[in-house]
């Protein structure tokens, strides 16, 4: 039987899983402390007050779950999950806080969560009088968060002497998961290798284009994180360059595929790549809707090939960056009203299965369609079978239907919550916008909030109900709300 129903959790195993995370976030305070030391900045003494504060924490944990025994199961796996979460938040706002550079708790705990959950959206009207050392932090938040704290502690910790499963289950997202190795840790470690290569490749692209090697390493580890935190305020508009553009598009993109698949890229399956279908409508969305965007926009009486090079190129960005869930801007697209209403479709959309992007994932819509016109095949045919198939693979019945509950289960949380938005104080639109944004991960919103405005000037109230939607978002609804349930505690 399940070890879901049939014990109560184990509280000293989740301690100890829970203390070696925090112990990995340590190590990432400790390397901005060092960079702070480099830059000669204050920070520095900050940043190693918050190491020894993770430090004790993650020893404090690892000693209280000292004699834990037993494997990890669902219930463990997804109390960690969150609780992973929201501690790296609460210790992530440190540096921020204690340095003064944000001086409200909330304003704080919001940067941070919107880091970490790779969102995006940022209550600093100026980041450009950050120190350098602080805005390291904030383009590592979205880094560790990308492809999600477990996956990563998964291949860098060997401190777990259990089955990694149920920990990367409920941080991965997706309907179907591609295994790329036997082992969770040594599939960990290969999405790792390619996340950090797709780092790496941008940082060096970017610094030969223009870009300083600070800027180059802050805005990549946003980039492959598609999370949004840049060291301008100006975004990517700032250095008026179409190469760094195009670098930037390409990432996005490239990011918010399905990482499982790069790697049979890399053992030459390329035909495993051509074949998926969730990523052939990715792409097909993107290109559709660029194309749209860029028509829509064009002068009719200024088509030169420079007009048109520039406005697919500002579209193409525009596109990629929201359905990426990155919220990068090269121009204020907030007056593109003729495709506002597709602009804020692309956000609900999202990227793929199993990438740094949010939103419902191209394969949930993919699947909604599929059943909708099996559905009418089924009206015409009752008694014939139609069985919905994905990459050739028929899909059961039972992620069909936690898929639909999943879809309808987000737009209901989205009306709920610009309701609750629209009476903490928001406009109609700013509600609207702003609650898809936070739940899809992406970072701006439209109206009042949009690419080029920060949240800095909304109700505190707001603020603490949008970090809670972020980090629903993140970790796709189920995962969060199931310890709300009471079946979850009961034995």
């Amino acid at each position: 039987m399940d070890n879901f129903t049939s014990k109560v959790i184990n509280i000293r195993l989740v301690s100890r899983i829970l203390g070696a995370l925090i112990l990995l976030e340590s190590v990432f305070l400790l390397l901005c402390a060092g960079a702070a030391f480099f830059l000669k900045e204050k920070e520095m003494w900050h940043f190693l007050l918050c190491f020894q504060v993770a430090f004790v924490l993650g020893v404090l944990g690892i000693f209280f779950g000292q004699s834990s025994t037993g494997q990890i199961g669902k219930r463990e796996g997804t109390l960690v999950v969150m609780l992973t979460w929201v501690v790296f938040s609460f210790v992530g706002l440190l540096p921020y806080w204690l340095s003064g550079n944000i001086s409200s708790f909330a304003d704080a705990f919001f940067e941070t969560v919107s880091g970490f959950t790779t969102t995006g959206a940022s209550i600093l009207p100026d980041v450009e009088i950050m120190p350098k050392s602080i805005l390291l932090w904030r383009s590592l938040t979205h880094w560790i968060g990308g492809l999600g704290i477990i996956v990563i502690s998964l291949a860098v910790l060997q401190v777990f002497g259990f089955t990694g499963s149920h920990l990367f289950s409920a941080e991965t997202t997706g309907i179907v998961k591609e295994k790329i190795y036997p082992k969770i840790s040594g599939q960990a470690k290969r999405l790792l290798s390619i996340y950090a290569g797709f780092t790496v490749a941008q940082s060096v692209l970017l610094w030969y284009f223009g870009m300083s090697a600070f800027d180059a390493v802050c805005n990549s580890f946003s980039t492959v994180a598609t999370g949004g935190f840049c060291t301008k305020n100006a975004s990517i508009s700032y250095w008026h360059s179409p190469a760094i553009e195009w670098i930037v598009i390409v990432f996005m993109i490239a990011s918010g595929i399905n990482f499982s698949l790069y790697y049979f890229l890399l053992k030459g399956k390329i035909k495993k790549l051509i074949r998926d279908e969730e990523m052939r409508v990715y792409l097909l969305i993107m290109g559709i809707s660029t194309i749209l965007v860029t028509v829509s926009l064009l002068n009719i009486s200024d088509l030169t090939w420079q007009n048109i090079n520039n406005t697919f190129r500002n579209s193409l960005f525009t596109v990629s960056s929201l359905m990426t869930t990155t919220g990068f801007y090269s121009v204020d697209y907030s007056g593109w009203a003729a495709v506002s209403f597709l602009l804020l479709l692309l956000t609900f959309i999202g990227g793929s299965a199993s990438s740094t992007s949010g939103g419902l994932k191209v394969i949930r819509i993919l699947l909604v369609f599929k059943y909708c016109y099996y559905e009418f095949k089924r009206i015409l045919h009752p008694n014939a079978v139609f069985p919905v198939r994905y990459n050739g693979n028929s899909i059961k019945e039972q992620i069909i239907t936690r898929m639909l509950a999943y879809v309808l289960l987000f737009v209901i949380m989205t009306l709920v919550g610009s309701a609750i938005l629209g009476l903490g104080g928001l406009g109609f639109e700013e509600s609207i916008s702003t609650m898809v944004s936070s739940l899809a991960n992406v970072g701006p919103g439209l109206g009042k909030l949009g690419p080029i405005d920060n949240y800095s000037a909304i109700p505190t109230f707001c603020k603490w109900f949008l970090s809670f939607t972020m980090l629903v978002g993140r970790l796709e609804l189920f995962t969060v709300l199931l310890i709300f349930t009471p079946a979850f505690w009961r034995k």
